[in-house]
């Protein structure tokens, strides 16, 4: 059934169907009509995780000065003109609310139509609020967190009864940098209100703002880039200027990289990264200069822990003697380093093509991806065949229900694997 298109000829017909489907499925019936995909995976994952579908529950929403706080730090803050030239004025109109949430799901900012924000107080759609999948249940906000797609709620086809009454049509914005997740952006209101184009509307606007966000990204490494000129001119050896995150915006005496990994707080002095080994990190105007010795780059990593705990979002810390860094990874790069923590002894491209598509011939965009991962990894990730490499031990921090690993994922082995036990911990060779 086409939701969006027979809730846009007769809303409250749409309304009766997904109500009768929800009840059914929701009381372990066949439904007449089977619930979307990407709506059923999401209420399985709230009956695991134990939210009550007859109950309001709800957290308390965060203070007004750390909404500020957070707000502050976002770099959602940069695409609201985006955001808003794209999505309100047509949202006021069309009596619809936009709603940008952060990477966690607390609601950031809130405009649009007066009666529909009356509306949404009523839900606990607020500033502050928490509206995680796994707190208020299926929604527009955070079931796009988890399955990092756009993703329309219609109506029944929320988890919660009362939220019903509701529609709503989030997307994922992502860093254009690496992909990890900064946010979620969302219109909603009333179901009657909605338009079969809402879900590509929204998209739209989402990657539009992810593409402002890469002009800026551009324009601060040309900057930088500028500060770095006459310093790494006066130096001898190898050295690279980066930003704060990492980003290289100049290098010399070596072969450009595109990111380096950096510590998780990073500080003057003699530091060990992974792709270069011993540095002498120092800093400038708006990153640091990174001078690499000239003794071989060691892989002296004590531990790799690769957290999938939590579903929609994947973690990579790295931990060593002279410090640790972490950094959240994109989920094609989570199932690859998935895989290679299943396969100790080490991976070829082609097994790791079977693992990920089914396919063994697709070798190439997988050592396209591997190469990218060895960008920030250095040689803790070996090749032929692709393992992790050094001493030390890696650790895989998994979801309490195996249900629940890398939901998005749709690679054979990570199918196969969310139906059995997997390992915790095993030492690195």
């Amino acid at each position: 059934m086409n939701v969006a298109r027979l809730a846009a000829v007769d809303a409250a017909r749409a309304a009766r169907v997904l109500s009768e489907v929800r009840e059914a499925t929701l009381a372990g019936q066949p439904a007449r009509i089977a619930p979307r995909p990407v709506i059923e995976q999401s209420w399985e994952r709230m009956l695991r995780s134990g939210v009550d579908p007859d109950h309001d529950s709800r957290s308390a929403p965060l203070p007004s000065e750390e909404v500020r706080r957070r707000r502050e730090e976002s770099p959602l803050r940069h695409v609201l003109p985006v955001l808003r030239q794209g999505l309100l004025s047509v949202a006021d109109v069309a009596h619809h609310i936009m709603v940008v949430a952060d990477a966690e799901g607390r609601v950031l900012w809130r405009e649009g139509s007066r009666p529909v924000l009356r509306k949404a107080d009523g839900l606990g759609f607020e500033l502050g609020a928490d509206w995680r999948e796994d707190v208020v249940g299926t929604n527009g906000v955070g079931t796009p967190v988890v399955v990092r797609r756009p993703v329309q709620v219609f109506a029944g086809e929320h988890f919660v009864r009362s939220h019903t009454s509701w529609t709503c049509t989030g997307a994922p914005i992502t860093d254009p940098r690496d992909g990890t997740l900064i946010g979620v952006v969302d219109v909603s209101g009333p179901l009657e209100t909605m338009h079969p184009a809402t879900l590509a509307w929204v998209d739209s606007v989402a990657k539009l703002a992810e593409a402002r966000l890469r002009e800026l990204h551009g324009a601060s490494l040309e900057r930088l880039r500028v500060v770095a000129a006459p310093v790494l001119a006066r130096l001898e050896g190898r050295a690279l200027v980066v930003d704060r995150d990492g980003w290289v915006a100049a290098v010399t005496g070596m072969p450009y990289v595109r990111r380096v990994a950096l510590p998780t707080s990073c500080t003057p002095g003699r530091r060990w990264l992974p792709a270069l080994g011993s540095c002498a990190v120092e800093p400038l105007a708006g990153g640091w200069l990174l001078r690499a010795a000239d003794e071989p780059l060691a892989t002296a990593a004590t531990r790799i822990v690769l957290d999938l705990a939590r579903p929609g979002r994947c973690v990579l810390t790295v931990e060593a003697a002279a410090g640790s860094w972490s950094r959240e990874v994109s989920p094609r790069h989570a199932e690859l380093l998935f895989l290679l923590t299943e396969h100790p002894s080490g991976r070829g491209a082609a097994g790791l093509a079977g693992d990920l598509f089914g396919d063994t011939s697709r070798t190439v965009t997988v050592r396209a991806e591997m190469s990218r991962i060895r960008r920030y990894l250095g040689e803790l990730l070996q090749h032929r065949p692709y393992r992790f490499g050094g001493t030390g031990e890696v650790v895989v921090l998994l979801p309490d229900d195996p249900r629940d690993l890398l939901p998005r994922s749709t690679a054979p082995a990570v199918v196969r694997r969310r139906t059995g036990p997997a390992p915790v911990r095993r030492a690195l060779p």
